[in-house]
This record gives C-alpha cells, structure tokens and sequence, in this order.
C-alpha cells in the first residue's frame, strides 16, 4: 500500500477516535456539571462568573433606570464577548474588564468590570 494511502487511513481514524473522545468527554462533563474554558474569552467570563458580584452606584443607578436587569448581565458574562484591546489592564488595585452584551430586548450594552482577587465589581452599564 502507497504512503499517502496509509497516511489518509492514519489521519482519517484519527479524525474518528478524536470526534468520539470529544463527544464522550462532552457528555460526561455536562453530566457533572464541569465546563472546559479553552479559550481567553471563555476563562475570563467562567472567572468572573465564580466570584462574587458586588456593584458600584454608577451601575445601581442602570439597574435602577430598569431598561436593563441584573439576569442581563449574568447573561452576559456567560453568552458576551470580552473586548481584550480595552481590558485586562491594571485598575484600582485589579484588572478592568470590558463586556459587550445583549439585554433581554435584544439591545446592545456594554459592561465595564473590575476583577480583584476575592470579589467582582460591576462598575457600569452603557448602551453600545
């Protein structure tokens, strides 16, 4: 048999074993609860979501104005996308997270988070 048939042999059961060891691996960690953050975007939001949220007047008085909730920006920091040119930057003492999100009405807002190492401060709310 030609190498390059051996090699499409090799590369195509590689192809299969790796879709089934994902798939299994998948329903397991689903099972359990577990979620596997790759990715920058996704490690940043699972940290923030895993600390506690404490939130600054600027974004009570969003909260306040009702046009978004506090479900919209729990949302938010799981469906949303980090804006890493503006974020990961020192700031009082922790590292300033800007989020672009959606609210329940389909509006676009933006976030602005300040990680520290114990805690979470929601700082503002803005519409985008």
């Amino acid at each position: 048999m030609k190498f390059k048939f051996r090699l499409a042999y090799y590369l195509f059961g590689l192809l299969l074993g790796g879709v089934f060891v994902m798939w299994f691996l998948k329903a397991k960690a689903t099972d359990r609860g577990v979620e596997f953050c790759y990715l920058p975007n996704c490690r940043v939001l699972k940290d923030l979501r895993s600390k506690s949220l404490e939130i600054d007047s600027l974004a009570q008085q969003a909260l306040n104005e009702k046009w978004v909730t506090l479900e919209d920006v729990r949302k938010s920091l799981t469906y949303g996308d980090v804006d890493f040119g503006k974020s990961n930057k020192s700031y009082r003492k922790g590292k300033i997270y800007i989020i672009e999100g959606k609210t329940t009405k389909n509006e676009d807002i933006i976030i602005t988070m300040v990680n520290y190492s114990q805690k979470v401060l929601l700082e503002k709310i803005e519409k985008k």
